[in-house]
């Protein structure tokens, strides 16, 4: 009697040992490398939705800078699907196994310009895939946010990287230009020929000790026939 139960308690317990061997734990979400914190400068959003921007990017905006940030989002689906007739016919679909994946691949560009000035370039790409069962699935708008979410994390620790020659950057481009030599003479109230003050009204005087001297000929006497 016991030799005949064995065999069977054995064939109840098996699927329940399958189902547990092929469901795998949630992965929990990566930590990001680093807290965000603002950038050593600020900048306008020209280009992008302020509340789709990487976390650095949003805690640097300014509406008052001259320097400008354009940031793109771009998403792709690329979901796999175990045919319908297999997974029917497979008996660990029943006990949990997947049945396909649910894709979607992110990329993120970012441009920071001040003026004509192309200040820094960032882009980045990330693919985010969760399976799915007969008992489970997730939506596309979670793997959306999971996408959306590791690729700003991707630009943000390009900007933590390149922080210090950006502040540089910027601070260069800040330096205004020095005016030429004739704005130069108007600002400081004297006149570009002479190097003395020039007085609104007068005409400017001229010191002749300063200039070649001239030779003057008598000039010849007309002849009269």
């Amino acid at each position: 009697m016991k030799a005949r139960f064995i065999p069977i308690l054995l064939l109840l317990v098996a699927p329940a040992a399958v189902g547990c061997s092929i469901q795998q734990p949630a992965v929990a979400p990566a930590m990001a490398e680093t807290a965000p914190q603002p950038l050593p400068f600020k900048g306008r959003l020209a280009d992008g939705d302020a509340g789709a921007v990487p976390p650095a990017v949003a805690m640097s905006h300014s509406s008052n800078s001259t320097v400008t940030f354009s940031y793109r989002e771009e998403l792709t689906h690329d979901d796999y699907h175990i045919p319908l007739i297999v997974s029917a016919l497979d008996p660990v679909t029943y006990v949990g196994a997947p049945m396909g994946d649910l894709g979607v691949t992110a990329f993120a560009s970012l441009s920071i310009t001040d003026g004509d000035r192309v200040l820094g370039d960032y882009t980045a790409k990330v693919h985010i895939s969760k399976s799915y069962s007969l008992y489970s699935e997730p939506t596309h708008r979670a793997v959306e946010q999971a996408a959306r979410l590791a690729v700003r994390e991707k630009i943000d620790q390009k900007l933590y990287r390149d922080a210090g020659r950006l502040a540089a950057a910027v601070a260069e481009s800040g330096q205004p230009a020095a005016p030429p030599v004739s704005d130069r003479s108007a600002i400081s109230g004297q006149s570009a020929v002479s190097g003395q003050p020039a007085i609104s009204g007068q005409s400017a005087t001229y010191d002749q000790s300063a200039l070649p001297p001239m030779s003057i000929q008598p000039a010849a006497s007309a002849a009269y026939k």
